[in-house]
């Protein structure tokens, strides 16, 4: 008896609530750098934590709430438009100099603002009504940004965004880069990861799954809703800083109606039932996007990039998760994640 009990009132270790899968994947991309490129460190590590963590934005609010958006790279484009403008730029049009560490967090702040009002108009709707108030958000913003020159510069946007240097470390350098990629992945993964498992996480998923009953017993759903919203446009505010300090700057095709399938494309081929799949559909889009333009062209990239994911979604409804679990049941789900 007292040996059952002893088991029972026993406490996981640190490294035994993080899991063997987690703390190996995280070797990995720690020893990454040693043998990858440049190019491999940017265009296709960084890059591709950096869209994962706009698909991770969406993940949280379909996976766990239900709520399909095609507007999270508009968020991330406030974001990445508050940086150009509050901080420096070299077009000549606003680039007001503020620090980064002053610019950064208002430009988080402002799209975490801006996606809970989005959440706010969306939140009555469901399905498909949903989705459609989101492009309209969506190709609106794209719309605003092309055609006002006094705040956004019109159709050229801004150019010469820098990162910022401090410590002696220029943060655009491809080495600290991408561990900047990885350490805001890595703390977005943990936090979705985490909440999950709180009262608040399971109350999102129960509204999800039934939010008449929730709202009859007592459940303030809309509430609710709206801050997943603002916590997605954090996640998306985050991947819009490192967005534009990517590419060194920031124009109305940073977040055109293009741009904003491609984050659903990335969530949906990824899988939608854990927080890894948005990476994992983050990389295979990024590795199509750099390297298929050489086998098929730049006219027919988009067409290659369809039938992947119509593959996909033919072959496995929730993506690679939904794969990897058909291959080795278990294999999605139970290594990542030992509670669920």
């Amino acid at each position: 008896m007292t040996l059952v009990a002893t088991d029972r009132t026993r406490t996981p270790g640190l490294l035994e609530r993080i899991g063997a899968p987690h703390l190996a994947l995280g070797a990995l991309l720690l020893l990454y750098p040693a043998i990858a490129s440049d190019f491999f460190l940017t265009q296709i590590g960084g890059f591709s934590l950096l869209m994962g963590l706009l698909g991770l934005s969406l993940m949280l609010l379909a996976g766990y709430g239900g709520m399909v958006s095609l507007a999270q790279i508009t968020i991330a484009g406030v974001a990445a438009y508050s940086v150009a403008i509050f901080g420096e730029n070299n077009t000549g049009v606003l680039g007001l100099g503020w620090p980064w560490w002053l610019t950064v967090p208002l430009a988080v702040g402002l799209a975490g603002i801006v996606s809970a009002l989005i959440g706010a108009i969306s939140v009555r709707t469901e399905g498909i009504y949903t989705i459609m108030i989101t492009l309209a958000i969506a190709t609106g913003f794209y719309y605003f940004t092309n055609q006002n020159y006094a705040i956004f510069n019109g159709h050229s946007g801004f150019a010469g965004i820098k990162a910022p240097v401090f410590w002696g470390i220029n943060w655009r350098d491809p080495l600290p880069f991408y561990y900047l990629c990885l350490a805001v992945a890595v703390v977005c993964y943990a936090a979705v990861l985490y909440g999950a498992r709180s009262t608040f996480g399971l109350t999102l998923q129960a509204v999800r799954d039934n939010q008449r009953r929730m709202r009859a017993i007592g459940y303030d759903v809309t509430a609710h809703k709206v801050f997943a919203w603002f916590l997605a446009g954090i996640i998306a505010g985050l991947a819009g800083v490192l967005l534009v300090w990517f590419n060194g700057r920031v124009s109305p095709g940073t977040v055109s109606v293009q741009a904003a399938i491609s984050v659903l494309v990335i969530a949906v081929v990824g899988g939608l039932r854990h927080p890894i799949g948005p990476f994992l559909g983050a990389l295979i889009y990024v590795m199509l996007e750099v390297f298929a333009i050489d086998l098929v062209g730049a006219e027919r990239f988009n067409t290659l990039i369809g039938l992947v994911f119509l593959l996909i979604v033919f072959v496995s409804p929730d993506g690679i998760l939904g794969l990897l679990r058909q291959i080795g049941p278990g294999l999605a789900d139970k290594p990542l994640r030992p509670d669920d």
